[in-house]
């Protein structure tokens, strides 16, 4: 009998049923520190989140594959009233919608491939204010991991420092 997977972040408990195999891949390879997602093998197009089909074609056989954790922030969320108890005296935070540069645009403007996540710091702490104000729509970033267990990490976003950056467009205040 398999054990499932557990762990905590910001001092909430975080599990996945050992059942839900393409989550339970996905997180696990977070932990090892790479990035991977499925890609269909009709289709040739990566997803996410993992599922056990593609959305495309219906197809259940894929590929988990290799992908370069970058891009530009698509789109956001500023939260000021955290709801959880672990996440309030972080507020403000980012929630965050990259896009990335693998597959942009495809299979159309409208379905690229897009993974949310929080603005954290190079070390993986949620971002501090003075960070959060930096940050919108065109933001460069990458991918780091928040180990939960040894087992699992969570993917989340951090400024990338390599990257030139756009003047990014935030929504008003």
């Amino acid at each position: 009998m398999s054990t499932m997977p557990q762990g905590t972040h910001l001092g909430m408990p975080v599990s996945i049923d050992d059942l839900d195999l393409e989550n339970l891949a996905y997180f696990r390879s977070c932990a090892e520190g790479v990035f991977r997602l499925q890609r269909g093998r009709r289709s040739g197009l990566l997803r996410y989140p993992p599922t056990t089909a593609c959305p495309w074609t219906g197809d259940r056989e894929y590929d988990w594959v290799e992908v370069e954790p970058r891009g530009a922030v698509y789109s956001y969320a500023e939260v000021h009233h955290a709801i959880q108890p672990s996440f309030r005296e972080h507020t403000p935070y980012l929630v965050l919608l990259v896009e990335l540069d693998t597959q942009r645009g495809e299979p159309s403007e409208h379905e690229a491939l897009r993974i949310i996540g929080n603005l954290v710091t190079a070390d993986g702490e949620l971002a501090p204010p003075e960070v959060v104000a930096q940050v919108g729509i065109g933001t460069r970033v990458r991918m780091v991991f928040n180990p939960a267990s040894d087992e699992i990490a969570i993917p989340q976003w951090t400024i990338d420092e390599t990257a030139e950056q756009p003047v990014p467009w935030r929504y008003p205040e």
